[in-house]
């Protein structure tokens, strides 16, 4: 919960620290007495002055790089075209950004993956599919 000072409570409703402490003594304002000083919560803030609440959701987002060394121009245009396909297959809340670089003298592809974690996961088992890293031996 986060508590406020009258002085911020003033400045926030550009008030006098005054006119904020005669809302509190009045029972106006909400506030508890925390030793000399008033303390304002901002649900009871928000309540005075119409504010709707604030819901705040929690966002979890992964960010990681693979790189696979070693990979074919072919391979590596069907690992393009699978997780450009599927990133966006992703609910809204779970999209994944992808970025893809292949340097071609080295056979190397780096893929960055930015986004919600079951996508990503999702995004990560295709990648191991297609370059065959998933237990296969060679």
């Amino acid at each position: 919960m986060e508590w406020l000072s009258v002085e911020q409570v003033a400045e926030e409703l550009g008030l006098h620290v005054r006119t904020v402490r005669n809302y509190v003594r009045d029972g106006k304002l909400k506030a508890v007495r925390i030793g000399k000083q008033y303390r304002i919560a901002r649900t009871d803030l928000d309540a005075v002055t119409g504010a709707p609440p604030v819901r705040r959701h929690r966002h979890v987002e992964v960010a990681t790089t693979v790189r696979v060394d070693a990979i074919s121009r072919g391979d590596m245009d069907r690992v393009a075209t699978l997780l450009t396909a599927a990133a966006g297959s992703g609910t809204a809340g779970d999209r994944v950004r992808v970025q893809l670089s292949y340097d071609e003298e080295r056979g190397s592809l780096t893929v960055m993956l930015l986004g919600g974690l079951i996508t990503t996961a999702e995004l990560l088992r295709l990648v191991d599919a297609v370059t065959n890293q998933g237990g296969a031996s060679e």
